[in-house]
This record gives structure tokens, C-alpha cells and sequence, in this order.
């Protein structure tokens, strides 16, 4: 099986797995992945990420044009800005996962970290979560502030709307997706109890040992 071919499979069996396993639903969310000359394939349009078919996702050439498949989701700026701003980005997941959603409407101390430090695998698979204020779907606007951040997150809560995280690998792309879901459903849930959160000098040394982006 060619590179294609098997980027195909491989991102409608992962899709596939989010949406049965409730992390997105109907025809919410969308991947993307990057192939060796630098094009991309990404879900169609309007499609459900639980019933893919691999001949008609969307590939996209390296200057943007459509190549072949079905139209590409209306995101396609928003995966674009975190290609063109973070060389070792290889996949862009984007979900409107149940708890990260519910964590985006709700205040945060702090908007350039939104995640309240609980465990280390946050700090680890995600960095710092940039919380995006409100766009219209598909705007042009959220790929102009992905840009701005100009490559400083892996990734970014979009408020009232969800998550978008990238990966130097489709599967860590979608494991930090589900890492991402995982510590925004602890937030909810231990929001009214004053949870005991990392220290700063644990959150360094997480940094340090695992050599994060922070």
C-alpha cells in the first residue's frame, strides 16, 4: 500500500474510532494530514467522521488547490494557518468533543493557558492551550488568529466552538485531541471542588523532562 493510500485508511479508521467513541458527532469536526510533497488530505465537507469513505476525502494540492475528492471542510483556513505557521505539523484534528466544548463557554483565569493543571499528560502531549475567542464557523477569521499566534501552540480552544490540535504524526495529532477532551472533562468536573493542581516547579520539571513547548 502506497503512502496515500494508507494515509487514507489511516485517518478514516481514527475518525472513525473518535466518532463512535462519542468525541464528535453527526457531521462535526474534521482531520487533516500532510503527505511527503507537502499536499494535504483532509475530510469532505459536510461529512460525518464516522462513516468515511477513503476515495473521496478531499486531496489537496501543496498550493491549495483541490486535486481530486470531495469538497474540502469549510475549516480548511484554520488548518492551513497551522501548517503554514508550525513546519512539524503533519495533522490537524478538530472536534466538538462534549467536555472541551462545555470548558470554552465557561471563564478561565487565564486565556494563553486555559487547561487547569491537574496532571502532567496535559503539560505533556499539549503545551500551553490557547483559549480563540468566538468565530463564525468557517470564517476566515480563525485561520487569521491561528497565524498571529505565529506558531507558538500545538494548540487552540476555540470559544464556544471546540477544540483544534495538531500533531508531528496523525496518531499523536489525535491522541493529543483525546488528552485534550480527557483534561477538559477533570476541569468540569472538579471545577466547584478546588482541586490540587501542579505546582509551578512540577509543571517546570514536566517541561523539562519531556522537553515541551511552553
Amino acid at each position: 500500500m502506497n503512502e496515500m493510500s494508507q494515509l487514507r485508511e489511516s485517518i478514516c479508521a481514527l475518525a472513525r474510532s473518535l466518532f463512535e467513541r462519542g468525541l464528535t458527532h453527526g457531521g462535526t469536526g474534521n482531520i487533516s494530514a500532510r503527505l511527503a510533497d507537502g499536499g494535504l488530505l483532509v475530510t469532505p465537507s459536510g461529512s460525518s467522521l464516522g462513516r468515511l469513505d477513503p476515495a473521496r476525502l478531499s486531496h489537496i494540492s501543496p498550493d491549495g488547490g483541490l486535486v481530486a475528492g470531495d469538497k474540502p471542510t469549510k475549516e480548511m483556513p484554520m488548518h492551513q494557518a497551522f501548517y503554514n505557521t508550525r513546519p512539524q505539523t503533519n495533522a490537524v484534528v478538530h472536534l466538538h468533543s462534549c467536555y472541551s466544548v462545555a470548558l470554552s463557554t465557561l471563564p478561565v483565569a487565564d486565556p494563553d493557558n486555559m487547561l487547569v493543571p491537574l496532571t502532567p499528560y496535559c503539560i505533556m502531549q499539549l503545551g500551553k492551550v490557547k483559549l480563540l475567542p468566538y468565530f463564525l464557523p468557517g470564517a476566515p477569521e480563525i485561520g487569521e488568529a491561528i497565524r498571529a499566534l505565529e506558531g507558538k501552540y500545538a494548540a487552540v480552544m476555540l470559544a464556544n466552538h471546540g477544540p483544534v490540535v495538531t500533531g508531528k504524526s496523525l496518531d499523536a495529532a489525535v491522541n493529543a485531541a483525546e488528552e485534550l477532551e480527557a483534561s477538559a472533562k477533570l476541569a468540569v468536573l472538579t471545577r466547584s471542588l478546588n482541586p490540587t493542581q501542579l505546582t509551578s516547579s512540577q509543571i517546570k520539571m514536566i517541561v523539562n523532562s519531556f522537553e515541551v513547548d511552553w
